[in-house]
């Protein structure tokens, strides 16, 4: 199983960039999928996600995020997507993909800094 995220970079205060991950060797069907992200020096933490099982098309988020992140997904082609508006400076971190929680699939992260 491999997950390839991609998409990060460095930006200003108020830019936006979207996150995309690829899947291969697991197919999304029921299982959880979403985003999160690690700070320097602080633990990982939830960014965004889609539910498992009947649940798949209901989307959570961070509290920090709502109303500034977007998930989406392409079940087709096994990839999610995470649309970032607004970026603030305490956005910076690595982001993760994973499938199927904690326990289940990680990506190796793409970084994301903002500072102006």
């Amino acid at each position: 199983v491999q997950l390839q995220a991609s998409g990060g970079g460095s930006v200003q205060p108020g830019d936006s960039l979207r996150l995309s991950c690829v899947a291969s060797g697991i197919i999304f069907g029921t299982k959880a999928v979403g985003w999160y992200r690690q700070a320097p020096g602080k633990q990982r933490e939830f960014v965004a996600r889609f539910s498992s099982g009947v649940r798949t098309n209901y989307a959570s988020y961070a509290d920090s995020v709502k109303g500034r992140f977007t998930i989406s997904r392409d079940n087709a082609k096994n990839t999610v997507f995470l649309q970032m508006d607004s970026l603030k400076p305490e956005d910076t971190g690595v982001y993760y993909c994973n499938v199927a929680g904690g326990a289940g699939y990680w990506g190796q992260g793409t970084l994301v800094t903002v500072s102006s």
